[in-house]
């Protein structure tokens, strides 16, 4: 009894052993890790809900529940819900700056067209380029926003907002200036806040879809009003004055429509939660 080491006094088998030990010690440690991963991803029997992951050594856990759940093949509890906030944080992406874009282009659109009294040629050329980039950046944002996945809060409020910031601009200055007469204003603005307001309304019962006719109306709204943003004369003066006939007819005949969806929605709605509650007291 010298107190030698095992594998000393037990020659070379005790080196064997001694050497196995650890190996064959190393099993139930890892037997234990892969439990530990288990129960930090579904939780161990009799644990409270959420309990698994929190304890991992040397972090928050994040990490380690990652690189368990892929070992096991499976994707990581609430990384997709990760990756969609990281998505909608992500303010500063292409189709929100070019809403931001328009935003700004209102306030340098205004002052172009006033410029000089407001009749200068040379001044409302450059008022058309900024309200033609306006208008063209409009049909992108959306596509971009919904093709990649880009589609915020802020865009969703940001958006509608530029679009009738721009229009109502330029045909607040084109009546201030005696281009356009105020009553085609006050029916192309009133119609766009009215059906602005009847789809926040609406919105508990669905969604009002945007038409082909919404979408020829924005069409033919933007192509007049930058004719008359224009100094134009002679037989282009002239039809300018029927494509903005003909934008008016449109505003006003979509603009019947949504309010027709908006009623049959609303009903749907109605009709659809009587039906469940009658099914639930049932």
């Amino acid at each position: 009894m010298t107190g030698a080491p095992a594998s000393a006094a037990g020659g070379p088998s005790g080196a064997r052993r001694a050497a196995a030990g650890p190996a064959s010690g190393k099993a139930p440690g890892a037997a234990m890790g892969r439990g530990t991963a288990r129960s930090s991803e579904g939780g161990a029997p009799g644990a409270a809900p959420g309990a698994g992951g929190s304890g991992a050594a040397g972090g928050d856990g994040s990490e380690s529940s990652v690189v368990d759940a892929q070992d096991d093949g499976k994707p990581a509890r609430g990384g997709k819900l990760a990756a969609a906030a990281v998505n909608q944080a992500s303010v500063w992406n292409v189709a929100n700056l070019l809403t931001m874009l328009r935003l700004i282009l209102v306030p340098a659109f205004v002052a172009l067209m006033l410029a000089d009294g407001g009749y200068d040629p040379v001044w409302r050329s450059l008022a058309w380029a900024a309200f033609a980039i306006a208008m063209i950046t409009d049909l992108f944002d959306g596509h971009l926003a919904r093709t990649y996945n880009l589609v915020t809060d802020f865009g969703k409020i940001a958006d509608p907002i530029a679009d009738k910031a721009i229009m109502g601009a330029a045909l607040i200055c084109l009546s201030m200036l005696g281009d356009l007469p105020w009553w085609v204003t006050g029916v192309i603005l009133g119609r766009e806040l009215g059906i602005t307001l009847l789809r926040f309304v609406v919105i508990r019962y669905g969604v009002i879809p945007a038409s082909r006719g919404g979408k020829l109306k924005t069409l033919t709204q933007g192509v007049a009003v930058g004719m008359y943003v224009l100094a134009l004369t002679g037989w282009l003066a002239t039809l300018r004055f029927w494509v903005m006939a003909a934008a008016v007819v449109l505003t006003v005949v979509t603009g019947l429509d949504y309010v027709k969806q908006a009623i049959v929605l609303r009903r749907q709605g109605i009709a659809e939660r009587k039906a469940a509650l009658e099914e639930k007291e049932a």
